[in-house]
C-alpha cells in the first residue's frame, strides 16, 4: 500500500472509529488494514491510534497527523478533479427522514440517476439523529434548525407547518379559538426530539413573536408516522409539515387548528462533513438536491 492510500485508510479509521468498519468501507481485508497501520506507525516512529475494547481513537500525534492527511488528500483530489472529464461515479451514502424520503426525495431520484448513471445510492431512512462521520455517511437531509457542529450545511428549502387534531378529539375537548384557549383542558401528543431527547413544545406565531407551549400529554412517541397516527386516534394536538397533513385534512381524519397562529416554517438542509472534502458524486448530489427540493416545495 503506497503512502497516499495509507493516509486515506488512516483517515477512514479515525472517522469510523473502527478498523473493521473502515475495511468494509474501502473493500479491504481486515488483516490488510491492520498491517498497513502497523507499517505506517513504524515508518513515522509514533503511535497514531489507541485501540480499546469498544473503539479506536487517535492519539495526540494521531490527531495532528489526521489534520495534515486531510489537507494533503484534498490538495491531491483537487488537482486530479481539475483534469477529469468523466462522469461522477461510485456509491453515495445518504441519511434522510423516512417521510421526507418517500414524499419528496424518492419520486425525483429517477431524474438524478438518469443524469448520473455511474452513481449508486445507499439510503438510510429513519427518525434518529445520525452521526455522519462515525457511521460513514456522506451526507444527510435534515429538517429543523441545525444545532452547532463542524458539519457543512446548505439550505434546501423551508416547509410550512400546521397544527392539527382529530374530529373526535375536538368533540371531546373543544376547538380552541386562539392560543390562549390551550389550557389544561387540552392535550398534545408528545414527540421526542432525536437531537435532544426531550419533548418538542408546540409553537405559534403570535403578534410578531413566537410562543412555545408544552401541554399535558399521556402519549409520547419518537417516530413521525406514530405521531400522526396518535393524532388520528384522538390522543392530542400535533404540529407537522403541511405537506404531510394535507391528505388527512382532505379525508377528514384530521382538522386544522389555529390557522391564524401557524408554527414557524421548518428549514430543510443538507449537511456533510469537511468543507473541502467533497467528492464529485457528493457535489453532484448536493447541487441536484438544492434544485429538486426548491421546485418540489414552491
Amino acid at each position: 500500500m503506497d503512502r497516499y492510500d495509507a493516509m486515506r485508510l488512516f483517515v477512514r479509521i479515525v472517522e469510523r472509529r473502527s478498523f473493521t468498519r473502515a475495511a468494509e468501507d474501502l473493500g479491504l481485508p481486515r488483516a490488510t488494514v491492520t498491517d498497513a497501520i502497523k507499517a505506517l506507525e513504524a515508518r513515522l516512529g509514533v503511535r497514531l491510534l489507541q485501540r480499546t475494547t469498544r473503539q479506536v481513537v487517535p492519539t495526540l500525534d494521531g490527531e495532528v497527523y489526521y489534520g495534515r492527511c486531510l489537507r494533503l488528500i484534498v490538495d491531491i483530489d483537487d488537482a486530479e478533479n481539475a483534469f477529469r472529464t468523466t462522469q461522477p461515479r461510485g456509491t453515495l451514502r445518504i441519511a434522510v427522514h423516512g417521510t421526507l424520503a418517500r414524499r419528496l426525495l424518492f419520486p425525483r431520484l429517477p431524474a438524478f440517476l438518469e443524469r448520473y448513471p455511474e452513481i449508486e445510492l445507499d439510503v438510510a431512512e429513519g427518525d434518529r439523529y445520525v452521526d455522519l462521520v462515525r457511521e460513514g455517511i456522506d451526507c444527510a437531509i435534515r429538517v429543523g434548525e441545525l444545532r452547532a457542529s463542524d458539519l457543512v450545511a446548505r439550505r434546501l428549502t423551508v416547509l410550512a407547518e400546521a397544527t392539527a387534531a382529530a374530529p373526535d378529539y375536538c368533540a371531546r375537548h373543544g376547538v380552541p379559538a386562539d392560543v390562549d384557549a390551550l389550557s389544561d383542558a387540552h392535550r398534545m401528543v408528545g414527540f421526542h426530539s432525536s437531537a435532544t431527547g426531550g419533548l418538542l413544545p408546540l409553537e405559534f406565531q403570535c403578534a410578531g413573536r413566537v410562543r412555545h407551549l408544552t401541554l399535558p400529554t399521556r402519549v409520547r412517541v419518537a417516530g413521525a408516522d406514530a405521531y400522526i397516527g396518535a393524532a388520528c386516534a384522538g390522543l392530542g394536538i400535533i404540529q407537522a409539515p403541511r405537506y404531510r397533513l394535507d391528505g388527512y385534512f382532505a379525508s377528514g381524519r384530521l382538522v386544522p387548528l389555529l390557522e391564524a397562529w401557524p408554527p414557524l416554517p421548518s428549514p430543510v438542509s443538507i449537511v456533510h462533513p469537511h468543507a473541502r472534502l467533497v467528492s464529485p458524486r457528493l457535489r453532484a448530489f448536493i447541487d441536484w438536491a438544492a434544485e429538486a427540493f426548491r421546485t418540489a416545495t414552491d
